[in-house]
């Protein structure tokens, strides 16, 4: 048998060393002194304003947000111990270690790559800070290092994330045989809260360590190689968890179909590397993601307050929006303490629960809390704002639209993607006669309704938010205290989003810690390890209840379905409402500031008018649909792979499980596609940057607004449709008990469409739009400096060299990820039904 997975190719060694080369040439171009830009940004002496009756200056107070990150840390890691002592019997731990060692071993492969991508970034750093800004040596470090902070913050809290689902997945597993479901919904949640905790917790102190610690006019360019470093390695791991995942899932999940046997069978070599991808798509992406994107919207905050606001108000307004992000954390530990209260009494001993009401209140009990604490604490801060007693409310207000949206927004989201919902049950009603076609128009349809409501309700919210700030007059409102005051209305939504951080991390990180539960039970075969009762009843003092405990792993495993779609909008919303306070600040620096308002004579070229702004507006669309087709391409072409080789090696007759190693190659299969999908793609979109930046300011600035609004779309529409597509099969198995009827069949494929819609493609763009919103900083002050210093027609050519080498890599993307045949050719076009025999 020939093997499955090819080595990587010379072709990429090359290519990425004339990239190296070409990167390299903006180190020797210019030396000529910039103008104002982000490496220009002071930050305010804090000391200097008091608050809460001059009580306290703003640096004691931004001191103590490192007291409440410690206390989040120490918070966390308890529960990480508490989770550890669990009882668990040693066939489900022996899974779940397994699973976290091809866990490891994926995360560590990884880092490889993001450190190459990382070298690429760092040839551009060290061009624009120390060639066109002129710092010393030791200044560029110091920012290469805060890169390198931000990407070892990303990657640090994917670790993490893996470490502890894989505790609780065993745990959660081995809960569920004691015949009650309360510690089937108690173990995961314990689990995603230890993660947003210590992500939140991790991310606010070392932010608060640049702000109080970095010299006050070095903070600046710390905070935009901080950003770019999480944002890098938050963007690799999205994108290759997110194919791996889909690759694993959709391997795994064909197999039902051909073979008729159950859910993760253990005789499945593919069920393992599914159990990894659950973690490095669902854990290891969304934790990498939720932490850059904490990040990226307090960064794009503080360079627009340092661009925009007046010097007088500077200080009282970065206390303040580090002050809330403080005591929203306090809110979220509330919040889940009282939650846990009231449930456990609910529930604690029912023979029945809806696993997915007690989440529902956890994040409006969430909500609430912090909306309360929003208004207290910013009336205390700043009551009489530039002599305004009303300002601290409107401020206020205008988060309150953005935590309000972490939960309304999943409402609306359950409406397309719940059990509950009517478009899911109207998958399943559609796929009893329409079979698997009318099964996926129906996701189709729920994905398209979704993307309405969604665009309505975001729009609802920033247009609330831009009334309280003064609907964008002059002098009126917020506008007391800066220009374009609507901005920074949305990017305080953004923010707000985020508020209550920990929790909506937490839900997030429910759903794949449900997934494995119910993977290891199955793989575990405890039910035929002999005298399994007898054993548990000695050991941990209860009788398991085999029957009970499959019911709640798969009502549950419902559950975190619903609630990984419902984080997804949440992030992807938070990219592109906060991508416009970023986008503010690359036209401030474009543009400049005259007599208190943006410069009219260039903020002219702001317009339909000016026709490279409109054809950057449609190209940006351009490259989000690019995107869509090459991850999802990459997930065909490993999946293809992924169940040629499991279709060649399972054994059914026999034996009780795959071999490890039968289980090892396929972890491998979906490894190697993650890989060679994410160079391709990211390098696509690096070089993308470059060039577009290089083309003209304007164009940029079109195409950075057209990618935050299509990858808005795109990316809820295909979350929801594939979240549809994932509980319709979810209800034919749990409430239907249909499996392995043709219905089940119908669902099945239906799933494996959405996998990578939900999995691949739209969680993805979230960190890509980011990445290149806050790389494009960087990437157009480059062109501009070097247009300055009489370079143009040199700007001119590297934009052709970086799109040619983005072009490269987009072809690629397609031509270079097809599925081969045995003489390296593509399938042949005239005999689209043979069975090709791949290499």
């Amino acid at each position: 048998m020939t093997s499955t997975v090819s080595r990587k190719d010379a072709p990429s060694r090359s290519v990425t060393g004339v990239v190296a080369r070409a990167l390299g040439l903006l180190s020797v171009l210019a030396a000529t002194s910039a103008h104002a830009s982000e490496a220009d940004l002071v930050l305010p002496d804090f000391a200097t304003k008091t608050f809460l009756g001059g009580g306290l200056n703003g640096h004691q107070l931004l001191l103590s947000g490192i007291a409440v990150s410690v206390l989040g840390l120490v918070f966390g890691f308890l529960q990480y111990a508490s989770l550890k002592k669990l009882p668990v019997h040693r066939a489900m731990l022996e899974i779940s270690e397994l699973i976290y060692e091809t866990c490891k071993t994926y995360l560590m492969t990884q880092l490889k790559f993001i450190g190459v991508l990382w070298a690429l970034i760092a040839v551009v750093m060290v061009g624009y800070f120390g060639f066109l800004r002129h710092m010393d040596a030791g200044r560029v470090g110091i920012i290469l290092v805060a890169s390198l902070v931000g990407i070892a913050g990303s990657c640090g809290v994917a670790w993490f994330g893996i470490r502890v689902n894989t505790f609780a997945n065993s745990r959660t597993a081995f809960a569920s045989l004691r015949g009650k479901p309360y510690p089937t919904y108690a173990i995961p949640l314990q689990a995603g809260m230890s993660i947003g905790m210590v992500l939140i917790s991790t991310e606010l102190l070392l932010m608060l360590a640049i702000l109080l610690f970095i010299p006050a006019d070095f903070a600046g360019p710390c905070f935009i190689g901080f950003a770019i470093g999480e944002s890098l390695g938050a963007s690799a791991l999205r994108i290759a968890g997110g194919i791996f995942t889909k690759i694993a899932d959709i391997g795994s999940d064909l197999m039902k179909i051909v073979f008729r046997i159950k859910e993760d069978d253990a005789r499945n070599p593919g069920v393992i590397a599914d159990c990894t991808g659950d973690n490095a798509g669902d854990s290891v992406g969304p934790s990498a993601d939720g932490f850059e994107t904490y990040g990226v919207t307090g960064v794009a905050l503080i360079t627009f307050i340092l661009l925009a606001v007046g010097e007088g108000f500077r200080v009282e307004l970065l206390v303040w929006i580090f002050m809330m992000r403080i005591v929203m954390v306090l809110a979220s530990l509330a919040a889940y303490a009282l939650n846990n209260v009231y449930q456990s009494a609910k529930y604690k001993n029912a023979d029945h629960m809806n696993f997915e009401h007690p989440l529902t209140a956890l994040v409006w009990v969430t909500s609430i809390i912090s909306v309360a604490l929003t208004f207290l604490v910013s009336y205390l801060l700043i009551p009489n704002l530039n002599g305004d007693p009303s300002l601290w409310w409107k401020l206020s207000a205008i988060i309150t639209c953005g935590t309000l949206a972490g939960a309304i927004i999943p409402e609306v989201i359950k409406v397309f993607t719940s059990t509950e919902s009517r478009h899911v049950r109207e998958v399943v009603t559609a796929s009893r006669e329409g079979g698997a076609s009318l099964n996926v128009i129906s996701g189709l349809v729920a994905g398209n309704f979704s993307a309405y409501w969604m665009g309505l309700v975001i729009a609802m919210l920033m247009g609330l938010a831009f009334w309280f700030s003064g609907s964008g007059v002059a002098g009126e409102g917020v506008g007391q205290l800066m220009i374009a005051a609507p901005v920074f209305a949305f990017g305080l939504v953004a923010f707000g989003f985020l508020g209550m951080g920990p929790v909506t991390i937490a839900v997030d990180s429910y759903g794949p810690v449900t997934d494995n539960a119910q993977s290891v039970y199955e793989l575990s075969l405890i039910e035929n390890v002999p005298n399994v009762k007898d054993e548990v009843k000695r050991d941990f003092g209860f009788t398991p209840d085999f029957e009970k405990g499959k019911e709640y792993l798969e009502e549950n495993d419902g559950a975190g379905n619903t609630f990984k779609a419902t984080a997804k909008p949440v992030l992807i919303g938070t990219a592109v409402v906060g991508a416009t306070t970023m986008i503010f600040s690359i036209i401030v620096l474009l543009v400049g500031i005259k007599d208190g308002v943006l410069d009219p004579a260039k903020a002219q070229y702001l317009s339909l008018l000016h026709a490279p702004f409109l054809l950057g507006l449609i190209t940006g669309g351009a490259i989000i649909y690019w995107f869509s087709g090459a991850s999802m391409q990459a997930v065909s072409t490993g999946a293809y792979r992924a169940v040629e080789f499991i279709k060649a090696n399972i054994k059914l007759e026999g034996v009780e499980k795959a071999s490890v190693s039968d289980s090892k190659k396929v972890v491998e299969i979906c490894t190697q596609y993650a890989q060679k999908g994410m160079i391709n793609i990211f390098l696509a979109v690096f070089f993308s940057t470059l060039a577009f930046a290089c083309l003209e300011p304007y164009f940029f600035v079109g195409y950075l607004i057209s990618i935050a609004i299509f990858g808005l779309y795109q990316a809820v529409f295909m979350a929801n449709a594939g979240g549809a597509w994932d509980n319709a099969k979810k209800l034919v198995e749990v409430e239907l008990k249909a499996k392995g009827t043709e219905l089940h069949a119908a669902t099945v494929v239906g799933d494996t469409v959405g996998d990578p819609f939900k999995d691949t493609s739209s969680v993805a763009l979230n960190p890509v739009i980011k990445f290149t919103t806050l790389f494009g900083l960087l990437a157009v002050e480059l062109a501009v400096e070097l247009e300055a210093a009489g370079q143009g027609q040199l700007t001119r050519i590297l934009s052709v060299v970086f799109f040619v080498l983005s072009t490269v890599f987009v072809y690629r993307s397609f031509y270079g990820m097809r599925i081969q045949s045995v003489a390296g050719a593509s399938a042949p076009e005239s005999k689209p039904q043979a069975a090709v025999k791949t290499a």
